[in-house]
């Protein structure tokens, strides 16, 4: 098989599982996560179920591409952010990127955290997850704080653990409120706690 053939080919997969992440997430919103089927997700799509299992290895595997995609999403805001800002600053901008979307439509994040906080797997692969995006954002926090590639300094991740953290807590008190309370405020709560004063 050519290169050609094999990106192709990739693509028509990705393309496919992200077909099969929108239904599925559309049914989890609607109906719940625990009452939806595999079967009904392929059916969904007009595919079988084994045909499912050629794209996601489980029902979980779902939930938790999701979280992936979030980590790949908030590495590119903060590449993205302007050179001058801090990296406190940088990094409660870049959460934005969720909160924007959450915020024009709650149902999605609050099923996600409700989903996940149901199922100790699940919860316990959101944690996992979350300790991937501080892998992905830790490097440009470095690259902010001017510090050296090879050097063994704990503040980039110190900062950028200590950043998720507060976007967490600030997601758990949302999901409590049914998200009647502003994502956006309990993430400024939530970060200015740990530094007052800052962004």
């Amino acid at each position: 098989m050519s290169a050609k053939q094999q990106g192709l080919r990739e693509r028509t997969r990705q393309a496919v599982r992200a077909q099969l992440m929108d239904v599925a997430w559309d049914l989890f919103v609607r109906q719940g996560y625990d009452t939806t089927t595999v079967d009904e997700i392929a059916a969904a799509v007009g595919m079988s179920q084994r045909s499912f299992f050629r794209y996601f290895a489980s029902k979980e595997d779902v939930v938790l591409v999701k979280f992936e995609k979030v980590g790949a999403l908030l590495a590119d805001e903060l590449a993205g952010r302007p050179a001058e800002e801090d990296a406190w600053t940088a990094l409660r901008r870049s959460f934005d990127v969720i909160v924007n979307a959450t915020e024009h439509d709650p149902r999605y994040g609050l099923a996600l955290l409700r989903i996940t906080d149901q199922s100790p797997a699940l919860r316990a692969g959101r944690v996992e997850q979350q300790k991937q995006w501080q892998d992905l954002l830790s490097p440009l926090v470095a690259q902010r704080l001017a510090l050296p590639a090879a050097d063994h300094d704990p503040r980039a991740t110190a900062l950028t653990a200590a950043a998720l953290a507060c976007f967490s807590v600030a997601n758990g008190v949302w999901l409590q409120s049914d998200g009647t309370e502003s994502l956006r405020r309990l993430v400024d709560d939530a970060m200015h706690a740990v530094r007052p004063g800052s962004f």
